[in-house]
Formats: structure tokens, sequence, C-alpha cells
């Protein structure tokens, strides 16, 4: 039997701001990775709006994994951007291990931003017992969950 699971998180972009103020480099290089970093970066003006909605979309990740004790790495969630501009879901390392022990088969995002907040809501689709039959790939194995869904 399947479920869904879901998780939301809004982030005010002005802390997002101060935080790039304050800590530069060592803020970025600790939660995104260089790829989420780099979009970011694409326009000057949009860098703490799109770095927030980032962390919005870690945040709620972790809530849809049913994960936020498991000391998840940020940067085992990344944002990745379609060329049709929609964005996805890829999963590493603890984040993986963490949708496979529950059971999520696949991720679906949705990234918003209106002045100075960001939000993100992510829902799985769930084997009820949490427990994934071998022959089904992971949710997001360094692929989009939107791909690995449509391949099943």
């Amino acid at each position: 039997m399947r479920e869904l699971t879901i998780g939301v998180d809004v982030v005010d972009v002005r802390e997002v701001e101060a935080s790039l103020a304050v800590f530069g480099e060592r803020y970025v290089s600790r939660l995104y990775t260089p790829a989420e970093a780099a979009y970011a970066r694409e326009a000057p003006a949009q860098t703490a709006r799109r770095l927030g909605a980032r962390f919005a979309a870690k945040e709620a990740t972790i809530k849809a994994l049913r994960a936020s004790e498991a000391g998840i790495d940020p940067r085992a969630i990344e944002v990745v951007r379609g060329a049709d501009g929609a964005c996805e879901l890829v999963l590493a390392g603890s984040a993986l291990a963490a949708a496979e022990r529950v059971g999520v088969r696949s991720l679906a995002l949705s990234l918003t931003h209106q002045g100075d907040i960001a939000a993100a809501v992510v829902v799985g689709e769930r084997t009820r017992d949490g427990i994934r039959h071998a022959s089904r790939r992971p949710p997001t194995a360094r692929r989009p969950s939107s791909r690995a869904a449509r391949d099943k």
C-alpha cells in the first residue's frame, strides 16, 4: 500500500542575506552544492532569494522523509533546475539512505518566493510499511525524482 508524505518550509530571505553578509562563502559551502551555489550566483540580485528557496526545499525534504532527527547533511539534498525551469530533487548519501529507510519512492517539489519570503513544498510517495522492494530503484539516486518515477 502507498501513501503520501509532505514537508513544507518557509524561509525569510533577509536571514539568508544576513548569513551571506556575515559568513560569506562558509555559509554557502556548508549548506549548498556547488551547482546550487553557481545557479544562485548567476543573478547577483537574486542570490539570497534563490538560496532561500533551496534551503526551504532542503528543510521540506527532511520533513517529507520524516528524518528531522537523522542528521542529514543539507548538501545531500540538491535542487536541480531543468531546462524547462522546473526544479527537482536529487538525493545522495544520508538523504538517500533516509528515503530508502522510510520507503519513499519519489519526491515532487514546488518552490516559490514573494518579497522577503521563500517557500517550498515537497510531496513524497512511500510504501505504507516503509519497506521498498529490491526491484525498485531509490527515489533519486543521483537522478531527479520525477524521471525516476516515470521510469517505473
